[in-house]
């Protein structure tokens, strides 16, 4: 189970998933007040909640000050702080008339809070119980095949498919321009994985838990195909090129050597970085799958990731290729 009290981008993997919080808000029915349309809590609730002191909370908004601000903690003062009494005065037990300030955690600062907390055995139910509807959520908005959640993305199936144009082009060129037995044409896709995302076909497949007869690229992401195919796109103008100039087929020593040179250039970094950055950390957080050698990449997932890949626009590849406007852009496509 993962230890959210020292995993800062696990924390945030759960507050950037609004759809886990909804539910959490709904499951865990905590009480609390509604003010401007947000479930809140004053730090004297918070503290009878994880049954902890106030100088406790004091600490960890002192120790995390950064981390509960982004995440909803605010402090009412002056006109806001007057709102929020004349709503509440009376419930709030312990909050005397003459306070100038009113520490206030939003749903999403308190369970913020519930994965920072050590000394609050209630705190730790809570985690247990956030993990669950965390895999639960995921589960149920996915369909149960988080080993294809890429492909709900609306972006996927267009990046798919011009991939799979460039793709084609890529193995004309090595067939034609590169001599050697068929096993080329894996050695060099092999070596442009490894440029990309430091792992070939077999690891990562042993990573995702694929079958042998899983196609690797049904499970890549609509940025990592989209920077393959531009790779070999690119690369299938330069192996011609050298072809033409040396006046014979490149041997698949010069041919790899080729993709290497063409990998290190300089133009790629910003898009092998984002690319790495995209995999590691979404595969760790949607499919619990851990690439050891991109592990410096891994970073919490923004909430625009949730959206793609569980909101109401993503769908799965069944459903989306069910519809006729897509089908019409597969057929232009196709025509092309």
């Amino acid at each position: 189970m993962k230890d959210l009290t020292n995993s800062p981008q696990d924390r945030q993997n759960i507050l950037n998933n609004r759809y886990a919080l909804e539910q959490a808000q709904a499951y865990l029915n905590l009480g609390g007040l509604i003010f401007e349309n947000e479930l809140v809590f004053t730090k004297h609730q918070v503290a009878e909640l994880f049954d902890i002191s106030d100088a406790t909370i004091e600490r960890y908004l002192s120790n995390h000050a950064e981390e509960l601000k982004s995440n909803g903690y605010r402090v009412f003062r002056g006109k806001k702080l007057k709102e929020f009494k004349d709503l509440y005065f009376g419930t709030l037990i312990h909050e005397g008339t003459k306070t100038t300030m009113l520490g206030i955690f939003n749903f999403r600062a308190f369970i913020n809070l519930s994965m920072l907390l050590t000394e609050s055995e209630k705190a730790k139910i809570l985690r247990s119980r956030l993990l669950d509807i965390v895999l639960d959520v995921i589960s149920q908005r996915s369909g149960g095949h988080t080993k294809f959640i890429n492909q709900r993305d609306e972006d996927y199936l267009l990046a798919s498919i011009q991939g799979e144009n460039y793709r084609h082009k890529f193995t004309e060129s090595v067939g034609k321009f590169v001599e050697g037995t068929t096993w080329r044409y894996s050695r060099l896709t092999n070596i442009i994985y490894q440029i990309i995302f430091q792992e070939n076909a077999t690891e990562y497949k042993k990573i995702l838990k694929l079958a042998s007869n899983d196609n690797l690229r049904d499970t890549l992401y609509s940025e990592v195909l989209n920077l393959i195919a531009s790779f070999e796109a690119g690369i299938s103008e330069e192996i011609e090129k050298m072809s033409t100039n040396l006046g014979r087929k490149l041997t698949t020593k010069e041919a790899e050597n080729l993709i290497l040179e063409f990998g290190s250039h300089s133009l790629y970094k910003p898009f092998i970085l984002d690319a790495r950055t995209k995999m590691a950390s979404r595969d760790l957080c949607f499919r619990d799958a851990l690439h050891h050698k991109l592990e410096a990449y891994i970073s919490s997932v923004p909430e625009t990731d949730f959206e793609k890949f569980l909101g109401e626009k993503s769908l799965a590849l069944e459903e989306r290729l069910s519809n006729p406007e897509t089908l019409d852009v597969l057929k232009r496509l196709k025509d092309r």
